[in-house]
């Protein structure tokens, strides 16, 4: 018996399960004996490894980041540190350099500094995760996981109007350069990619994976040569504009010979020329809605965005200079 099968009969989230054990004064006074009356009718006995200092506020959030210099995570955390302030808490960074292990070390060790988790495009299993929230609130950021509340955008939208922007100026032969093999966001977006082009009849080609880095879609170049594509979509606009640079140095025009999508929108895709299309993730509301959720489970208040009910946010099409009319080969 688990909190899991508490959290399922109750009607809760495993998270107010275990604060309703182990953070007494955090989970409303008749959400608690609900919780426990339910416990009792199941036999589930809480852990006697509960936190001795269950009623200390640290009044500190955690962010954890997989690359800070990432501009991807810029709007996401000045969005939690604006509702953060708002709400008289700070917020603790910890950025595990795309390191899986350096992250699972970084996590072991902020989790008992911090009231609350925000993880960010997280590459650790989900276990892990939840196990952590046992802990402490956690929640899921750019990233689906079963169990936890998590908030995510709209990534089948977002990667249907690239494509029917591609297909509206001529293009029939599309790539997709995926990034890191263990990014939730990859996958999604893998589908979300081979599900339009099927829909609009689209020849689709992948390559990949890619570091989400501009020496990434650099190196990837070659390989996007080959399949004699007219269009590409990065895994991100980091990579995107890596690929851009590629194609220069190549002698490839860009969008004259090569259009190019990228995905986040974040400040470089309107600084670079040509100007970069992307796919736009509302990166501050991400954040924002994140810090919300979290802020809210360490009050012991239940959350607009739960485990049975993700917050997904929509992204936009932004058309800039680099995609064009399909070039007839």
């Amino acid at each position: 018996m688990t909190i899991y099968d508490v959290a399922a009969a109750a009607g809760v989230s495993p998270s107010t399960v275990s604060r309703a054990f182990s953070r007494p004064g955090r989970v409303s006074a008749r959400t608690a004996a609900h919780i426990h009356e339910v416990a009792a009718e199941l036999g589930y006995r809480a852990p006697q490894t509960a936190k001795a200092e269950a009623s200390h506020h640290s009044k500190m959030l955690g962010i954890s980041a997989t690359d800070i210099t990432n501009p991807f995570f810029f709007g996401i955390i000045r969005g939690a540190e604006h509702v953060a302030v708002a709400e008289d808490f700070s917020i603790m960074l910890a950025d595990s350099q795309e390191n899986d292990e350096l992250e699972r070390r970084l996590f072991d060790r902020t989790m008992p500094l911090v009231d609350g988790m925000i993880v960010a495009t997280s590459r650790l299993p989900d276990s892990v995760l939840r196990s952590a929230a046992k802990r402490a609130p956690v929640v899921s950021l750019n990233r689906l996981v079963p169990g936890l509340p998590c908030v995510i955008t709209d990534n089948a939208r977002g990667m249907r109007r690239a494509l029917e922007h591609l297909a509206e100026l001529g293009h029939r032969r599309v790539a997709y350069v995926s990034g890191p093999t263990t990014s939730w966001a990859d996958g999604a977006r893998q589908r979300a990619f081979r599900e339009g082009c099927y829909e609009l009849d689209l020849v689709e080609h992948r390559v990949g994976p890619t570091a989400p880095t501009v020496r990434g879609g650099m190196s990837i170049f070659p390989q996007i040569r080959e399949q004699r594509v007219t269009a590409v979509i990065g895994f991100n606009d980091i990579v995107a504009v890596g690929i851009m640079r590629a194609a220069k140095a190549a002698g490839l025009h860009v969008p004259g010979e090569l259009s190019v999508v990228g995905i986040d929108n974040v400040f470089v895709s309107d600084l670079v020329s040509p100007g970069l299309t992307t796919i736009a993730s509302p990166l501050t509301l991400l954040g924002e809605r994140a810090a919300r959720t979290v802020i809210a489970l360490v009050n012991g208040r239940e959350p607009e965005t739960t485990a049975d009910h993700p917050s997904v946010l929509p992204m936009r099409l932004i058309v800039r200079e680099s995609t064009g009319p399909a070039v007839r080969r």
